[in-house]
This record gives C-alpha cells, sequence and structure tokens, in this order.
C-alpha cells in the first residue's frame, strides 16, 4: 500500500481591517464632534493652575498600580501553585485567603486595614516610639496593602488555573531530561502558566487601575482626590469628571497595548 503524505498548509495571517469601514469613521465622527463641543463650550480656565497636581496624581496612582501589582502577583504564583501541587493544609489555607478576599469589597477590606488595624497600631507607644511609625502613621501603606491582597487573590486563583492547564506531557519530558524540580519549575512550569495567564492578568490589572481611586477615601493623594479637589474649588461637574475619565482611559489603552505586545513576543507554536 502506498503510503499518502499530508503537508500542513502554512499559515496565513488574517488581514488586518481597514481603518476607513463604515462603523469606524461613524464613530470617529462622534468622538471628534464630541470633543469639539466640549472644548468649546465647557471652562477649562482652570486647568493650568491645577496642572501640576493633575501630573503628581497620575504618578501617584501608576506608582500605586506598579508596585501593587508586582508585588501582589509575586505573591500570586506561590497561592496559586501550593493549591495545585499541595500540601493539603497550605492549600487549604491559600483557597481560604482567596476566597475571604475575592467574596469581600476592596472598600472594606481597605477601611479594616487603615481604621482598624492603624488604630491598633497607635495604642502600641513601644510601636509609637519606633523608626515604623512614620510609615505607619501615612495613609498609603494601607491602601498599597489593600490593593496588593486583592489583586495576589484574584491572580492567584488565575494562576491556579494556569499551572493546572499546563500539559503533563510538557512535565514529564523535562524530568526525562533530568532536571530537578527547581529547574522544571523555572524553565518550563512557571513560563507556561504565565503564558496561559496573560490576557487574563491584563485585565486584572486593567481592573486594578479601576480600584486604584478607593485609596482616596483614606486620604491618599492620587489623580482622583485631584479631581475631587477640583470640583470642590470650581464648583464644576462636568469637566472635571471627563477630563478624570479621559486620563483613565488612556491609562487603560497604555495598559491593554502594553500587554498585547507582550503577547506577540511570547513565541507560540502557528497551526
Amino acid at each position: 500500500m502506498s503510503k499518502e503524505t499530508f503537508i500542513m498548509p502554512a499559515y496565513i495571517p488574517p488581514k488586518a481591517r481597514s481603518l476607513f469601514e463604515p462603523h469606524r469613521l461613524f464613530l470617529m465622527t462622534v468622538f471628534v464632534a464630541i470633543v469639539f463641543c466640549a472644548a468649546w463650550f465647557m471652562r477649562w480656565d482652570w486647568l493650568p493652575r491645577y496642572g501640576e497636581r493633575l501630573a503628581y496624581g497620575v504618578w501617584q496612582t501608576l506608582i500605586l498600580l506598579f508596585w501593587s501589582s508586582i508585588v501582589g502577583f509575586l505573591f500570586a504564583v506561590p497561592i496559586g501553585l501550593v493549591q495545585v501541587t499541595g500540601p493539603r493544609p497550605l492549600a487549604w489555607l491559600a483557597r481560604g485567603f482567596c476566597s475571604i478576599i475575592r467574596g469581600t469589597p476592596i472598600l472594606l477590606q481597605l477601611w479594616l486595614l487603615y481604621y482598624g488595624l492603624g488604630s491598633i497600631f497607635a495604642q502600641y507607644p513601644e510601636l509609637r516610639s519606633s523608626f515604623l511609625w512614620p510609615y505607619l502613621r501615612q495613609a498609603w501603606p494601607y491602601g498599597f496593602t489593600s490593593l496588593m491582597i486583592s489583586f495576589a487573590a484574584y491572580e492567584g486563583e488565575v494562576m491556579r488555573g494556569a499551572f493546572a492547564g499546563v500539559p503533563r506531557g510538557e512535565l514529564e519530558a523535562a524530568r526525562a531530561f533530568g532536571m530537578g524540580r527547581f529547574t522544571m519549575f523555572r524553565r518550563i512550569w512557571l513560563p507556561r502558566a504565565i503564558h496561559r495567564a496573560l490576557p487574563t492578568l491584563s485585565g486584572e490589572t486593567v481592573l486594578q487601575l479601576k480600584s486604584t481611586p478607593l485609596v482616596a477615601t483614606i486620604t491618599v493623594i492620587d489623580v482622583y482626590a485631584v479631581i475631587s479637589r477640583v470640583r470642590q474649588d470650581t464648583f464644576l461637574t462636568y469637566e472635571p469628571l471627563l477630563l478624570l475619565a479621559l486620563i483613565y482611559l488612556c491609562l487603560t489603552g497604555i495598559l491593554v497595548a502594553a500587554f498585547r505586545f507582550l503577547e506577540s513576543r511570547v513565541p507560540t507554536r502557528e497551526t
């Protein structure tokens, strides 16, 4: 019997959609009209006076977002890993942590840390006389901790699914090559899990950005707090809120573009 040879067709990427499609032209026209009306009919004379404060608020927002996401992800990796590999007591502890944090509002967690734990710290003279008190008396450590814990809990569940979803054949092949547990984890399991979690990580980071305004409730100065001060000083409503929406839209677009670029840099097998 003759053996037939099957040749896989070459991968042909889809054509990029044109920017001048009718619905896109309509949306761009509506956007230009909104921008023109906002610039022509609304008051923006206050903007130069608050330019430096707005820049500082955006910078504080980015710092909170960056460090809470980075540190939270570093905690999320072991939280997701122990739920897959054990030991069982640590797996139960990790599941309980994720369930409690994800099941309660982040605003409640923030207030419990700031008004609850912060007031407990103030009752100990030894702590108030230590080098930690100048930091613990401020609001930003509690805001950072609440954002970090929330990100770690949500992303911990994502990493649990990502670790469990890595094909066992790849791990068995790594063992067959003589890799140790740590080497296999560092070179095979963790990179493959992060690759699988990247799309969800992008969405969680955007949600983390939208959670940062909550720190303004405990007097942390971010861009939302600056806009609130502008509204109080100028008695304006729409202009500051529209500017705040534009700032968050720009930051979200930058985050999404950065994650898409990162996903495109990760080599994948084309079929």
